[in-house]
């Protein structure tokens, strides 16, 4: 970075928020003017068909509040609407900016923007500098003691708990240096509507956005940490922390939440702080491993089941009309809300694959469409962890039985009633295999199965056996 760094620019993406952000805390540091940005970027947008995208709505309203933010500091955000790799540079040109600092992205679509982006900076004679913000460990930053990177969860989590230390998760003192904040006179927002988008149920949803969204969940969170190892399996209890999406957007700082969980004690605090470093783990998967970017699986022997793919089947898993209760309650919660508890993101994903005989790829992209916290290397991960194609992988032989998982994680069947009300007149022990139910009980309760709810469209069982042979087939 050169010295006389006088006009910078701060390029937003995936880290909504003023406070404990590298990049703009750089900039800050060593400039005297600097100037933020968020490009709302076409090449992304345009691959968007629903156009009433939950995702696009929460970055909308994170991107508002940031805003406001910035403009009480006395500065503003540029929002911009197009490709990213072209309108970053001609801002920082028109700006007269010496500097762009943007924190750094690990997918391989987003690498090989930032790439085109720097090269088009440095014919404008423009700095292009990149920081860590978005994961605690980076790519290199936790190896093997032969310099190797790790393919399976366990030793990788314990070097980066041996590692993690106070350095690691302090914040940076963003607002030691505001004051060097480009003073501009203020642009408005463009509507939501501007970028070709429209309004969801977001708001109906108890999904509070933007940097004092995620705070508050976290602050939420906090009381609740203690019972986190006890509830975080139980869809039909307050368990998780609901910070996904902030993490996705960064509207949370992973060093806050990092450092807060890190200095508590307990089992609770432990649990969630190893689902941290599971993300970060990912990150570092997609890294060393980018052809699982391309369809691959990251076990090449698996790359080629030969799934049989009913597509009839696929339809009913996707709409919640599969006949398992708990299944269907998963997918409905996805559906109408865009989230899905992470439980049952296993055994939805368990189910797809190993009953119903579907690639697992397909449900990918299916949960790449709906999920409002959809993360390219934390989505692949779970599905390939689940299909046992990935690394750290569960046996192929283990398959999640579907009636015994509603059994034993929604007990009482609270969120099933909550998903699937056609089922609410059923007592607790029969709403997790409502087709068990004699023909004359379901005429006491009003329900008839196969017409109010549709009978299981395959025997577990039998699919079982159909599993085991197709993944024993890929190992002789």
């Amino acid at each position: 970075m050169r010295p006389d760094t006088q006009t910078s620019l701060v390029w937003f993406r995936r880290d909504l928020r003023d406070y404990d952000h590298a990049a703009l805390y750089h900039a800050l540091k060593s400039s005297t003017a600097v100037h933020c940005a968020f490009v709302f970027d076409t090449e992304i947008l345009d691959l968007l068909t629903d156009k009433a995208d939950r995702r696009v709505e929460f970055i909308w309203e994170s991107v508002r509040e940031l805003k406001e933010a910035l403009i009480k500091q006395g500065g503003d955000l540029i929002v911009l609407h197009g490709k990213a790799r072209e309108k970053i540079p001609a801002l920082a040109k028109s700006l007269g900016a010496s500097t762009v600092f943007t924190n750094r992205d690990y997918e391989p679509q987003t690498i090989a923007r930032d790439a085109d982006v720097a090269t088009a900076l440095v014919k404008e004679n423009i700095e292009f500098q990149q920081f860590k913000d978005q994961v605690i460990f980076e790519q290199d930053e936790v190896l093997t003691q032969t310099g190797k990177p790790y393919s399976v969860y366990t030793p990788y989590k314990n070097a980066h708990l041996k590692k993690l230390n106070d350095f690691y998760l302090t914040a940076y003192p963003v607002d030691r240096y505001i004051e060097n904040l480009a003073k501009t006179k203020s642009t408005a927002l463009p509507d939501l509507n501007t970028f070709g988008f429209q309004r969801t149920n977001l708001k109906t949803l108890k999904l509070p956005t933007g940097m004092a969204g995620g705070l508050a969940l976290f602050d939420d969170f906090k009381d609740r940490v203690a019972k986190y190892k006890d509830t975080r399996d139980f869809p039909a209890i307050k368990g998780p922390s609901y910070l996904s999406v902030h993490l996705r957007f960064g509207t949370v700082s992973i060093r806050h939440l990092a450092r807060v969980t890190w200095q508590t004690n307990g089992y609770g605090a432990e649990t969630w702080l190893n689902e941290l470093i599971w993300r970060d783990f990912y990150f570092q998967i997609l890294h060393h491993h980018p052809h699982i970017a391309h369809g691959k699986s990251f076990k090449p022997e698996f790359d080629a089941l030969p799934f049989p793919n009913n597509e009839a089947l696929f339809k009913a898993w996707c709409e919640g009309q599969t006949g398992y209760p708990l299944i269907d309650a998963g997918m409905r919660q996805l559906n109408q809300t865009g989230y899905m508890h992470n439980r049952l993101r296993m055994v939805v994903a368990s189910f797809l694959v190993k009953d119903l005989l579907i690639d697992w790829r397909w449900g990918e992209a299916y949960f790449e469409k709906q999920l409002i916290d959809f993360d390219f290397s934390a989505n692949n991960g779970g599905w390939q962890w689940a299909a046992s194609t990935g690394c750290d992988a569960q046996p192929w032989f283990r398959i999640f039985n579907p009636i015994t998982q509603s059994e034993k994680f929604d007990v009482h069947g609270k969120f099933i009633r909550k998903y699937v009300p056609e089922l609410a007149s059923c007592d607790d022990k029969e709403i997790h295999a409502p087709w068990l139910i004699p023909a004359l009980r379901q005429q006491s309760i009003g329900i008839n199965i196969g017409t109010d709810y549709p009978q299981p469209v395959v025997d577990h069982a039998t699919q079982r056996e159909r599993t085991l042979a197709l993944y024993k087939s890929a190992n002789q």
